[in-house]
């Protein structure tokens, strides 16, 4: 959010600048979605709604849970929120007491983290090595007697890996075995390259009822301003979700929530269309960068980024990959994020998920500021 702000402050100068930073579809919101929310703006769908949300909007997402995932939920079991963000937020808050300790993945979405300290919970990361894939295994090693919550991104940002079926079964037997929650984030699911996406809810009714599946409408349907993100689980943990929302923000806008209907039960000719362009722009990317001898990644199965080590390129005038990408912007105008921000310095984040121009130009000036 920083380096957007900052390449948006340069465009706000006039100043022309390719951003490469945000996590968000370049894609306007589909026809029929907008078309939903403006007629529910003339039908008067303009009051409060269920703290939960409504119940057109619960019923489709439990039809899709069931439909695209295995997943079979009452609508009573769903709840509706601001964005994925904040269901991740709630289920932190319901679930830690002070000094539970939540098992994070890293890289990472660092709000993950951050969330966890409000909640009064410890963080503990995992570091995991390219391919950055997490096993069962890298879980067992930082279990103790205070493990609350393991938290699972599959397709991950930064990195686009995807946890193994066979793998996330033994994750799923972990979990089991020591009854240690899961908060799933499957924002990405949609976003698929070279393997289906699994939810690890759908494995058994024991992980299931340990579960808190999170997703939301902003990747898959290009509405990341319309801010709706949902999560399924137990009835206990989602009436103590429900509850807690009540008392901070009530609901999601209501228009927001009619056109996610459309969303979920419309015509989804536009995530293949999303995802085939995101397809060739990954592999455009792939192979423009895989020439520059001093980087590595490794490619993404799923998601809209590139994780990439640019250890070989720091020294004394770049020490660090935040500094590197300062640079970047300051001489080059292309934002993209550092891996501080993901708890992984040495690396860079580049989201592909931008034109097809604005690609091109940018390998290009990447390139030249590797160079110079």
């Amino acid at each position: 959010m920083a380096i957007d702000a900052k390449a948006k402050a340069f465009k706000a100068q006039g100043i022309a600048v390719i951003n490469l930073s945000v996590g968000e579809p370049n894609f306007q919101t589909p026809e029929n979605i907008k078309d939903a929310a403006i007629k529910a703006i003339k039908d008067g769908h303009t009051f409060y709604t269920a703290p939960e949300g409504i119940i057109e909007l619960r019923e489709a997402i439990a039809k899709k849970l069931a439909h695209d995932n295995h997943i079979t939920y009452d609508p009573s079991q769903v709840i509706v929120g601001v964005g994925a963000k904040e269901l991740t937020y709630l289920a932190f808050q319901v679930l830690c007491d002070k000094g539970d300790e939540v098992i994070i993945p890293i890289p990472s979405w660092n709000t993950f983290t951050e969330q966890v300290k409000l909640a009064e919970g410890k963080p503990v990361h995992i570091q995991l090595k390219p391919p950055f894939k997490l096993t069962a295994k890298d879980i067992q090693k930082v279990i103790t007697p205070k493990t609350k919550i393991i938290l699972l991104n599959s397709p991950s940002n930064p990195t686009g890996a995807m946890i193994n079926v066979e793998e996330l079964k033994k994750i799923a037997d972990l979990a089991i075995k020591k009854n240690i929650f899961v908060i799933s984030d499957e924002i990405y699911e949609k976003l698929t390259y070279s393997q289906k996406h699994v939810s690890i809810a759908s494995l058994n009714d024991k992980i299931k009822e340990l579960t808190i599946t999170v997703n939301g409408a902003s990747k898959s349907y290009a509405m990341t301003g319309w801010r709706v993100g949902y999560a399924a689980g137990s009835h206990e943990v989602i009436n103590k979700m429900k509850a807690l929302q009540s008392q901070l923000l009530a609901h999601t806008s209501s228009i927001s929530q009619v056109a996610t209907v459309e969303a979920l039960t419309g015509d989804q000719k536009s995530i293949e269309k999303m995802k085939e362009a995101f397809a060739k722009r990954r592999e455009f990317c792939i192979k423009e960068l895989s020439s520059i001898k001093e980087i590595s990644f490794e490619e993404p199965e799923g998601a809209f980024y590139l994780f990439i080590s640019i250890v070989k390129l720091l020294n004394k005038k770049y020490p660090t990959s935040s500094i590197w990408a300062e640079a970047l912007l300051e001489k080059e105008k292309v934002a993209i994020v550092p891996g501080e921000a993901f708890f992984y310095p040495g690396y860079i984040r580049l989201s592909y998920a931008a034109s097809d121009q604005d690609l091109k130009e940018a390998m290009k000036k990447i390139k030249r500021f590797i160079e110079s």
